[in-house]
């Protein structure tokens, strides 16, 4: 599995990259990892998809933390901050993140639920 070698917050756009040794780059916005934490908030307790989380349009991410030398957990500013985002779920959630975004998309509709905050 990959390892990151470079972790770059960038408050102002929200956005979370990681660079990985293999080369490969995810570009991570903070609204894509709230709503797929990989918290048991997020998750649930079931297999499944999960909760649907909705009005994290402008979630920022506060900071990062490191965990051990697996992963790291992200303080977003709405308060949450249980998920571990491990190596291998980070290089996924880049690796999938157009599929990713577009179930999530099409959950939100099906739902009648929306992206921005009410």
């Amino acid at each position: 599995m990959p390892q990151p070698v470079e972790i770059t917050l960038k408050k102002k756009t929200r956005r979370l990259v990681v660079r990985f040794d293999d080369g490969f780059e995810a570009d991570l916005d903070a609204e894509y990892l709230r709503v797929y934490s990989p918290s048991a908030e997020v998750k649930g307790h079931v297999a499944g998809e999960g909760i649907l989380v909705t009005g994290k349009e402008n979630v920022g991410i506060v900071r990062i933390e490191p965990v051990g030398r697996y992963a790291i957990r992200i303080v977003f500013d709405d308060g949450h901050a249980t998920g571990i985002y491990t190596w291998p779920i980070l290089y996924e959630l880049g690796r999938n993140r157009e599929r990713n975004w577009a179930r999530y998309l099409e959950r939100l509709e099906k739902a009648g639920k929306s992206r921005t905050p009410s």
